[in-house]
């Protein structure tokens, strides 16, 4: 994996950013700091890093309305690092934009795997492009002109609601999208009767594609599908 990326860490904790910091250093990522939520947003404007790693709980700003700021105007991935390990947290800070939540305290390893796992989905979209006309992963194919599924190379029916959802996945591969985002773009709202839809669906979606879609379950959350390696 190449480390030629830039990482704003933004963390008003000393010793959590200089840890942060210091294990970027070591695996020769480049990286710079930010300890409010003024400082990281105009560092993400001026200096457009690859990844941001955001507290929640700043001195000025929450990391949410930060989330929010940044969202506007750039898609630039955001890992967001925080104690809050509420449901209701993550899902706030996901549906505001974030790309992922790793809970306090957490392990380098652990944060190291998942600026990987991003980097791959940034190499990805940058090798496919946002008008690619299909998309591969494992086993499952997407021809996206078409509205074709295919699995091992045989062709999988679905209904138009479980390609609009596979479709929503393979668009942001790798990204956990909550149970309100999907039932938004799918349905245009989200009640509790679109959620529990959603879950009909999906059991139906998964059962089709006979397990290759990696399509991950996030409790209480949403859903997430796994790039295959």
């Amino acid at each position: 994996m190449n480390n030629n990326c830039l990482i704003l860490v933004v963390e008003d904790d000393t010793p959590v950013r200089n840890l942060i910091s210091t294990t970027l250093a070591s695996h020769d990522y480049q990286y710079m700091t930010a300890a409010t939520g003024e400082q990281a947003i105009r560092a993400a404007s001026d200096h457009s890093p690859d990844i941001i790693l955001l507290d929640l709980g700043l001195p000025d700003l929450d990391g949410v309305e930060v989330i929010r700021s940044v969202r506007s105007w750039s898609v630039t991935p955001i890992i967001v690092i925080s104690a809050r390990s509420e449901d209701t947290d993550k899902i706030e800070a996901l549906d505001a934009g974030a790309d992922d939540y790793l809970t306090k305290p957490f392990s380098v390893e652990e944060l190291l795997a998942r600026i990987r796992s991003t980097q791959r989905r940034l190499t990805y979209m940058k090798q496919s492009g946002p008008d690619k006309p299909s998309f591969n992963n494992g086993a499952l194919k997407i021809d996206y002109a078409g509205k074709a599924v295919y699995v091992n190379g045989e062709q999988i029916h679905l209904t138009p609601i479980e390609y609009k959802l596979l479709d929503l996945l393979s668009h942001n591969v790798g990204k956990v999208l909550t149970y309100q985002f999907i039932t938004k773009n799918v349905w245009g709202s989200s009640y509790d009767s679109d959620i529990a839809s959603l879950r009909v669906f999906m059991a139906g979606l998964r059962k089709k594609l006979h397990g290759e879609s990696s399509i991950q379950t996030h409790i209480g959350i949403g859903y997430c599908m796994v790039r295959a390696e």
